[in-house]
């Protein structure tokens, strides 16, 4: 059964925003520490944003901090990504991803620490 699942992407122009989620099927990744990573067209999957499990700590890549804002919802289980001012070379195939320990997002992001991954949603940001 699918653990993560996301939805929200789109195609926007640059400048423009979306809001990413993700939603977990299983309760048990409230608990663990949630994710983005994005992987564009020829280049190799990076590093976006986590988050903690209580949302005490979050950790972004220098190239998306101060624009995107990485965010969950205990209650319904979801993951966000709110992506703002985005930019061409932001598009990208953008997954989320679970991982049982915090020191998997930061302060070195480890893909081969999250457990969990989603199939991932298209974001284009167009000049």
């Amino acid at each position: 059964q699918e653990r993560l699942v996301e939805s929200g992407g789109g195609s926007v122009q640059a400048g423009g925003s979306l809001r990413l989620s993700c939603a977990a099927s299983d309760r048990t990744l409230s608990l663990f520490t949630m994710g983005w990573f994005r992987q564009a067209p020829g280049k190799e999957r990076e590093f976006v944003a986590a988050i903690s499990w209580d949302s005490i700590r979050t950790y972004y890549s220098d190239s998306v901090k101060g624009r995107f804002t990485i965010s969950r919802d205990s209650a319904k289980n979801t993951l966000y990504l709110q992506m703002n001012s985005l930019k061409p070379e932001d598009t990208a195939v953008y997954s989320c991803a679970a991982s049982p320990r915090w020191e998997a997002a930061a302060p070195r992001p480890a893909e081969s620490g999250f457990s969990y991954w989603g199939q991932g949603t298209q974001v284009t940001g167009s000049s």
